[in-house]
C-alpha cells in the first residue's frame, strides 16, 4: 500500500514508476523556490481525475510550496499548498463554473 504522502529533497529523486500522474510532471507540481516536492498522493490523484473530466491542460502556479520558500514568499502560516493539497490553476483556457462544477465533482471543496 502506498504512502498518503511521500517528500523527496529534489523533484529529479522521484523514483521510476512512482510518478502515475500523466498530464503533470513533477516540475510543475514541486516546490518553485526549492525543487522539493511533497507527493500527496490522494490529491494529485484528484487533480488528474479533474483533467480527465475535463479533457483540457491545467496550468499550475503553484502547486507545493516548502515551508522555507511558503515563508520567504509570506505565504499562509498553514497554507494547504505545504501539504500538497492546493493547486493554483489558471483560467485562461477554461469557464469558470464549468471548471467549478467539475472541481466539486471531482472532490475539490475549496476555491
Amino acid at each position: 500500500m502506498t504512502e498518503p504522502t511521500q517528500s523527496f529533497e529534489h523533484f529529479a529523486d522521484i523514483p521510476d514508476g512512482l510518478w502515475r500522474w500523466a498530464n503533470f510532471s513533477p516540475a510543475e507540481i514541486a516546490c518553485r523556490g526549492t525543487g522539493k516536492i511533497l507527493i500527496n498522493f490522494e490529491a494529485l490523484d484528484m487533480l488528474q481525475a479533474l483533467r480527465d473530466r475535463i479533457g483540457a491542460p491545467l496550468i499550475i502556479r503553484p502547486a507545493y510550496r516548502s515551508p522555507e520558500h511558503n515563508a520567504a514568499i509570506r505565504g499562509a502560516p498553514r497554507s494547504k499548498h505545504m501539504r500538497g493539497t492546493a493547486f493554483d490553476i489558471a483560467m485562461d483556457n477554461h469557464d469558470p463554473a464549468a471548471f467549478e462544477a467539475a472541481a466539486r465533482e471531482t472532490g475539490f471543496l475549496g476555491f
